[in-house]
């Protein structure tokens, strides 16, 4: 029964035209060796395939690299990339080994993207487009990321994802989230020009150093059907923002020390106190949520306050104003 089912998929993915990841893009910050992945397509998960994750063409191998195989994708070439991966290939080797020992003898037909740290602490990228991938069809890489993309609106999808990735602010999980934003455009996979949707889902994930594999830290997706003209990349980004803050944590104005002001339990189950050891001060506090809704608003002119009692679990800030002059931006998590 079990072959059958694989038999079964196999048969799905080859046959239906809609069965790739349109747009990705892979990277590995070398910094923090954190490695993530985020993509879009318009595959219809729901309807065709709803046990399967929406992330399953993008593999992170946590302080390795990571791989995409997309494009008439088959789960035995997946495994062979994971194999070379964990063999140590480079990111060339491991792409030359695919198109060589493609399990249908058909590479013409794949997309593959790498990224891997290759040694002491230096990345590197490669990426294979097939002649006979559905166009548009091209990819981009770069030291240390790799985007590509099929069935394309056209060559901007893959640059303005490119841009916005280099342009982001934050850590990789931002820089990935910019990246997808960059090809928000209706029609960037053009079969879903008339859902006016880029596509219809999404997902975006990060692993850190020490995560096992399949089980990133930072792991978010979003699946919608056609005609439901929802934007999947704007839906991901709201839960994208809920448990992944791209506001540095800390706002500080120069010469101003507010070592004395802290917040304490955080993360916190129940709420949240207010601690100063400033002799005499009024403070003006801005409670929002991870989508900027303001939750509490007070003013902390005592030693010791507790607030956040009534929020639900979330990412939250905590603005702090003294004199007009907003002093820190607290990132706070309530379980």
């Amino acid at each position: 029964m079990k072959i059958f089912v694989f038999v079964f998929l196999c048969f799905c993915f080859l046959n239906y035209g809609k069965a790739q990841d349109t747009f990705s893009i892979l990277a590995f910050d070398s910094i923090t060796r954190e490695v993530g992945a985020a993509g879009a397509s318009c595959v219809d998960l729901i309807q065709y395939f709803p046990n399967y994750p929406d992330d399953f063409i993008c593999e992170l191998f946590s302080d390795t690299g990571a791989i995409a195989c997309q494009a008439s994708y088959l789960p035995a070439n997946q495994i062979n990339a994971r194999n070379r991966m964990r063999a140590g290939d480079t990111p060339t080797a491991i792409i030359s080994w695919l198109q060589n020992n493609d399990v249908a003898a058909n590479s013409a037909i794949r997309q593959y993207g790498v990224v891997k740290m290759v040694y002491q602490g230096e990345t590197a990228s490669a990426a294979h487009t097939g002649s006979n991938c559905f166009s548009y069809k091209n990819h981009i890489t770069g030291v240390h990321y790799s985007i590509q993309g099929n069935i394309l609106l056209g060559q901007q999808v893959l640059d303005s994802m490119e841009s916005r990735f280099k342009r982001a602010s934050g850590d990789l999980a931002c820089k990935l989230m910019a990246a997808l934003q960059g090809a928000k455009i209706p029609g960037a996979d053009t079969r879903c020009m008339a859902n006016q949707s880029s596509s219809l889902f999404a997902f975006l994930k990060v692993a850190q150093p020490t995560d096992p594999f399949g089980n990133p830290s930072l792991r978010v997706s979003v699946r919608t059907q056609n005609n439901q003209f929802i934007e999947p990349i704007d839906s991901l980004q709201q839960l994208f923002n809920r448990v992944h803050s791209c506001i540095p944590s800390t706002l500080e104005l120069p010469n101003t020390s507010f070592s004395e002001f802290k917040i304490f339990p955080n993360p916190s189950t129940s709420f949240f106190e207010i601690q100063s050891r400033l002799p005499v001060f009024t403070a003006e506090c801005i409670l929002t949520d991870a989508l900027g809704i303001e939750r509490e608003h007070l003013f902390v002119s005592e030693s010791r306050v507790a607030f956040g009692k009534s929020i639900n679990p979330g990412l939250y800030f905590l603005k702090v104003i003294i004199n007009n002059t907003e002093i820190k931006v607290f990132k706070l998590l309530k379980n």
